[in-house]
């Protein structure tokens, strides 16, 4: 088993990651303090897949069933498990486990943050995407139509739960999405997660492990994003605003790839990186198997929705670029032209 632990404003909590830890929760519930009451929440998808065993699995667990997808991460999924919170008798010493990929840990995270100002909150992440970034920080949030995560909170979790196996019962689409993050971690500090050899579901447990090293060095430095965290949203100024546009038929992983391409292009554009760079960029997107282009949604409205980012201050541009491997940059004042090329680019 591979354990790492992470410092956070409010203590220490570890991340264990071991093929088979899923199936071996009930005889651990003691120590992981899981043997409390427990609101186990999951989605329509993995409730019959592995809900249904954990919760069995548990002394005292109840399973809260929300949609699958993200048209479900939203304030009335976060209301709906509020009233469901309070049906199975959550107090403050109770547990919320997020059973689930970024949407069903966002959300769930969210509500426990804000129920009864916090209960303790367990990641139990079962996609790669999950695994290696949106479980590990502490951030959570839901959606507004306006655009994505524009409403959240920063939730330390009690522990973060990691079962490589699970992974085989992801689609091949899901995996690819979760390599979207893992190279974005190679670009960020880790050239090595750019080795093919690694991007097989037999070697999850290794290529996770040094995944979320990578994250877990950024958000011990800077836990509430004021400055170098920021830095983890590489591609993902192009790629929120793709998702809203698209109504959510690019799927998150396969939208960072695209915005990885674009973060790529836009800092060859304005000199930060060489030509050459940009194009390496693409060529490992590619590699994995993700989208390039976004296909024929309008530049002028992808553009509108970037405004929406949480990264803009006072109106002007912020996007985080690459001037070489593992030197990203915070960039302010990109101008609308050079922006708007980047995207008419994008097209395909």
């Amino acid at each position: 088993m591979a354990r790492i632990n992470v410092k956070s404003p409010n203590g220490e909590y570890p991340i264990l990651i071991d093929n088979g830890l899923l199936s071996k929760l009930g005889e651990r519930a003691a120590e992981l303090s899981l043997d409390r009451r427990v609101a186990v929440v999951t989605n329509t998808t993995l409730a019959p897949l592995y809900g249904e065993a954990l919760v069995s699995a548990l002394p005292n667990a109840h399973l809260i069933t929300i949609g699958d997808g993200e048209q479900y991460k939203t304030l009335a999924t976060a209301s709906f498990l509020y009233d469901e919170f309070a049906r199975v008798g959550l107090d403050r010493s109770s547990i919320v486990i997020a059973l689930g990929g970024g949407v069903v840990g966002d959300v769930a995270g969210f509500a426990a943050a804000t129920y009864m100002r916090g209960v303790r909150f367990v990641q139990i992440p079962t996609s790669l995407l999950a695994m290696v970034d949106s479980s590990v920080g502490g951030k959570v949030g839901v959606d507004l139509p306006q655009g994505k995560n524009l409403v959240g909170a920063f939730k330390q979790p009690e522990a973060v739960i990691i079962d490589p196996r699970v992974l085989q019962t992801l689609t091949t689409q899901q995996w690819r999405c979760g390599m979207a993050e893992v190279i974005k971690h190679g670009f960020l500090a880790d050239e090595s997660l750019h080795d093919p050899a690694l991007w097989t579901p037999e070697q999850a447990e290794t290529l996770i492990t040094r995944a979320v090293k990578v994250k877990v060095d950024v958000v011990e430095r800077d836990p509430y994003e004021q400055n170098i965290r920021a830095h983890l949203n590489l591609g993902h100024t192009f790629a929120h605003a793709i998702e809203t546009v698209s109504n959510y038929q690019w799927l998150h992983g396969e939208a960072v790839g695209i915005g990885l391409v674009g973060a790529g292009m836009l800092s060859a554009r304005i000199g930060l990186c060489s030509p050459e760079f940009a194009v390496r960029i693409e060529q490992v997107v590619e590699a994995v198997g993700l989208p390039t282009r976004m296909g024929a949604l309008s530049p002028e409205d992808v553009f509108a929705a970037m405004a929406t980012d949480k990264k803009w201050r006072e109106g002007k541009s912020r996007f985080v670029l690459l001037e070489a491997m593992g030197k990203p940059r915070i960039v302010e004042g990109v101008s609308e032209v050079d922006v708007l090329a980047i995207l008419k680019h994008l097209i395909s």
